[in-house]
């Protein structure tokens, strides 16, 4: 008989980051989060200051079997006017019997929380790792993306839970590449610069100050997206600080318009290939010699982010940002380069990727269901 749990100490704290090792043990193209990462992400991150979580665990018997969050965003809600709740965090071995039991524990949770429907996963936003992949199960993850095996869309179905929309990843092959971004690139910079606007990489000697710049120019350009609520200043700044230990300034380019930023691109390098070798995510004794030594030999880049606040779109200044990464990735030997997530019906953004020659290769899933 499955029994549901909820989390309420360090013990089980421990349990729930560790059971997905434990359940893609042998599994290819399983990264392991690093646990630091994910104990403070789960029980001390700024997202809790304003919104709650409940952490879930599953036992068959003396068997842990599954784990599940269930999620109340209160700034999500007082945002976009709406009484939605999520979930997330969600991991269990292939029996329907589980899956069911966790979603209703979590439903049953925010049920009493008076919302209409929920909505997931996000880990434990759309500001952070979301989606669940529904195809591309042939590849390991690049750096915050998700990764599942095939049966949780199976069963997430058969309990109801219905697509609410596709959140899309393209792969650019090096010698895919269509260069006309980078071959228009200087001319379209200088057609930039008559209007004021310039571009350039970030800057880390002033991280603080550049931080701030574009905390604005992510709440501004994303305000529209499905699913988008600011981030407040602490969670901004808690998310630059832990990219910062993998950020290469040549894949940070910021647009400015008379000394203020109008948009930016962040790229990253795969850090997920060699934290795949980091075993059960722990960075002591070895883990944290595989990642500073293990740098060196990344040959990919996810593109994270590319937003222009309104007035300042369609001028260019995307092209420009895909010529530059572009460049920067071919002269340092990458590969390939992942973009995402990208909306299925985000029309402009979709076309940009299509027009470099890439081509989709992963899909994520946000599912839904009525309460």
């Amino acid at each position: 008989m499955i029994q549901i749990f909820p989390v309420h100490d360090k013990a089980q704290l421990k349990s729930f980051i560790d059971f997905p090792h434990d359940l893609y043990k042998g599994d290819p193209f399983y990264v392991p989060e690093l646990f630091i990462a994910q104990r403070d992400l789960l029980s001390r991150h700024p997202f809790l200051k304003h919104s709650e979580m409940q952490l879930f665990l599953a036992m068959d018997g003396k068997k842990l079997v599954g784990r599940i969050a269930a999620i109340l965003n209160n700034n999500h809600n007082r945002f976009n006017g709406t009484n939605e709740g999520f979930f997330g965090f969600l991991d269990a071995v292939d029996n329907i019997d589980v899956f069911k039991a966790l979603t209703d524990a979590a439903l049953a949770w925010l049920k009493e929380k008076g919302v209409h429907s929920v909505i997931g996963p996000v880990n434990p936003s759309t500001n952070e790792t979301c989606g669940m992949l529904v195809e591309g199960f042939d590849s390991a993850p690049m750096i915050m993306m998700t990764y599942n095996r095939p049966y949780y869309n199976t069963y997430m179905q058969q309990l109801g839970f219905g697509k609410k929309t596709d959140l899309l990843a393209y792969l650019l092959q090096r010698d895919d590449l269509n260069d006309k971004s980078m071959r228009l690139m200087e001319s379209l910079k200088q057609r930039l610069a008559q209007k004021g606007i310039t571009i350039r990489k970030g800057n880390l000697k002033n991280f603080r100050q550049e931080v701030d710049g574009l905390r604005k120019v992510y709440n501004e350009a994303w305000d529209k997206n499905l699913g988008f609520v600011p981030m407040t200043d602490e969670e901004f700044d808690y998310m630059a600080k832990d990219m910062k230990l993998v950020l290469d300034p040549d894949f940070c380019l910021v647009a400015e318009h008379e000394g203020k930023a109008i948009g930016f691109v962040l790229a990253m390098p795969d850090i997920n290939q060699v934290q795949r070798k980091v075993k059960r995510g722990r960075l002591l004794p070895t883990g944290i010699f595989k990642l500073l030594f293990g740098r060196k030999k990344i040959n990919a880049i996810r593109i994270i982010a590319l937003g222009i606040t309104e007035p300042y779109r369609k001028m260019g200044i995307e092209a420009v940002f895909y010529g530059m990464v572009m460049k920067s990735g071919l002269e340092k030997g990458m590969q390939q380069a992942e973009a995402s997530w990208i909306l299925e019906d985000n029309e402009m953004m979709n076309r940009g990727i299509q027009h470099i020659n890439g081509k989709v290769y992963k899909k994520y899933r946000l599912y839904e269901k009525a309460l």
